[in-house]
């Protein structure tokens, strides 16, 4: 692994942890050549995933995006750091055992919200009003009426 400081090549894992999850591994490292240290994650990948965009533009699959977007829908929401990092390996699983090597964007989007909607309705609300481009009050007011029908 190279060094993100210095661009050495050859860096030594000093510690390899479990997320408490057991879905990845951290590995804590050392480069010898500038004395820092920093943290890798390794996951495993089961397929490689491309995003099929709007505009038909096809891009790889981004599970960093993805989790800050998650993370941006439940700020200072009472759920912690280790049930988001779940709640994103369940959606990555979700995508990853669909068997489609090419995703629509419009699907990972309603995945996300069909989760959020499970955990947090206000996280779920702030998702929707950038997923579904909220303009004015009347689009979260109808929005919001749609909540309380039964599916």
């Amino acid at each position: 692994m190279r060094c993100p400081f210095c661009g050495e090549a050859d860096t030594q894992v000093k510690d390899s942890r479990p997320t408490e999850d057991g879905s990845a591994i951290r590995r804590r490292r050392f480069c010898p050549q500038c004395s820092q240290r920093f943290t890798t994650i390794e996951r495993v990948q089961l397929r490689e995933l491309v995003v099929v965009k709007a505009d038909q533009r096809r891009v790889a699959f981004d599970r960093d995006k993805l989790a800050r977007s998650v993370r941006i829908a439940l700020r200072k929401r009472p759920i912690d750091d280790e049930r988001i990092e779940r709640i994103v390996n369940g959606i990555v699983r979700k995508l990853e055992a669909s068997g489609e090597a090419e995703i629509v964007s419009h699907e990972i989007g309603e995945l996300v919200m069909d989760t959020l909607k499970e955990v947090d309705a206000v996280a779920y609300v702030r998702f929707a009003s950038v997923y579904r481009d909220f303009r004015e009050a009347q689009d979260f007011k109808a929005f919001l009426g749609t909540m309380d029908k039964p599916e």
